[in-house]
C-alpha cells in the first residue's frame, strides 16, 4: 500500500510541477507588435549625427527607472525631430522608446537580426529599399537642396555645377540622385546637373564642414536636406542655398521584412499611429519646432496603400 501511495504522490508532484512550469513559461508572441507590447519597449534605430532630426545630447543624464538596456539610449540622451516622433509613436503604443545608433547602411540594408524593431530616422521611401523593408505612412517630407560657400559668386544656377565636385552622404538618396538612378514613389525626379563628380561622406554634416572651409579643393557644393543645410547656416557656417529645392522626399518609419515574429501587424499599427499624429497636429508642431516650417501636411496625404507592400 505504501508503495502505491509513494507512486501516486510522485505522480501528483510531477503534474503540479509541470503545471507550474507551464504557467511560468510565457506563450510566444504571435507577432512583433505583440512582442513589443509585452516587453514594454520599442527599440528604435536612428542617426545620431543628423541635426535637427537627431543628435546625441552632450553630457546628457540617462533616464532613471528605464526599461531600456544598458547599450540603448533613453530619449533624454538624444534630441531632434526624429527622436520626438519616435517617442510620440511609443507613447501611442503604450511603451518606452529606446534608441540604438547603427550605421546607416546597416539600417537601409535590412537583415537586422532583431537587433532593433523599427527605424525612425528620416528614411526616404524608394523601390530599392522596399525590397527589404516595409514602410509606414510618411511622417514628413523634406526638400533636397544644394548649398555652396556663401562667398562663391561663380555658381548662380544649377547648370554651373556641371562636372563639379558635389558632396553628399554615401549610399543615401542624394548619392542616387547625383548618379541619375533615384526613383521615389509619388515624385517626379528631374536631373538638373550633368556629370557631377560625386564625393561620398559618412554623413551630410561631414560634407557640409568640408564645404564651409571655402578652399574649393574639397568640394564645390553639397546636396542635403534643406533643414540640415539651413541648420548649419543658423549655426554660423558660411554657406548659402543655390536655387530652389531640387526635389522632395517622403520620409517614413521603416521595418525590416525579415523580423521575427511577423512584422506586418507592427507596420500597420505604426501607420495607424502616424495618421493619428498627423490628424492631431502633433507632427506639424514638431516640424515647426525643429525646422521652422510645415513639412508634414503633404506626408499626411500620401497613399501608403498604393505601395502594395504586403503579400
Amino acid at each position: 500500500m505504501k508503495k502505491y501511495y509513494v507512486v501516486i504522490t510522485f505522480l501528483i508532484m510531477v503534474v503540479l510541477v509541470s503545471s507550474a512550469c507551464a504557467k511560468a513559461t510565457p506563450k510566444p508572441a504571435a507577432d512583433k507588435l505583440e512582442e513589443i507590447l509585452a516587453r514594454g519597449t520599442i527599440i528604435v534605430s536612428t542617426d545620431p549625427a543628423y541635426p535637427p532630426q537627431s543628435e546625441l545630447v552632450e553630457n546628457a543624464t540617462r533616464a532613471t527607472n528605464t526599461k531600456c538596456a544598458a547599450d540603448q539610449h533613453t530619449p533624454s540622451e538624444l534630441s531632434g525631430f526624429d527622436i520626438e516622433v519616435a517617442v510620440a509613436i511609443a507613447e501611442k503604443l503604450g511603451v518606452e522608446a529606446c534608441f540604438v545608433t547603427p550605421e546607416w547602411t546597416m539600417i537601409t540594408g535590412g537583415s537586422w537580426a532583431n537587433r532593433w524593431d523599427i527605424s525612425v530616422g528620416s528614411m526616404t521611401i524608394t523601390p530599392e529599399r522596399m525590397e527589404k523593408l516595409y514602410f509606414t505612412q510618411p511622417y514628413y517630407t523634406t526638400p533636397a537642396a544644394l548649398f555652396i560657400h556663401k562667398d562663391n559668386t561663380t555658381y548662380t544656377q544649377y547648370s554651373d555645377l556641371e562636372g563639379k565636385k558635389i558632396g553628399a552622404c554615401s549610399g543615401c538618396t542624394y548619392d542616387a540622385y547625383l548618379a541619375g538612378t533615384l526613383n521615389i514613389p509619388g515624385e517626379t525626379i528631374v536631373q538638373v546637373i550633368n556629370n557631377p563628380q560625386f564625393v561620398g561622406y559618412e554623413t551630410d554634416i561631414n560634407a557640409i564642414q568640408d564645404l564651409a572651409l571655402g578652399d574649393g579643393l574639397r568640394l564645390d557644393a553639397v546636396m542635403t536636406a534643406l533643414p540640415t543645410g539651413q541648420g548649419a547656416i543658423n549655426d554660423g557656417l558660411p554657406l548659402r542655398q543655390l536655387g530652389d529645392p531640387v526635389y522632395f522626399e517622403y520620409l517614413a518609419a521603416a521595418i525590416d521584412k525579415s523580423l521575427t515574429p511577423d512584422p506586418i501587424p507592427l507596420v500597420k499599427k505604426v501607420t495607424e499611429v502616424i495618421k493619428q499624429l498627423h490628424s492631431e497636429g502633433v507632427l506639424l508642431k514638431l516640424s515647426e519646432k525643429y525646422c521652422g516650417l510645415d513639412l508634414t501636411t503633404a506626408a499626411g496625404g500620401f497613399d501608403v496603400d498604393a505601395l502594395n507592400q504586403f503579400p
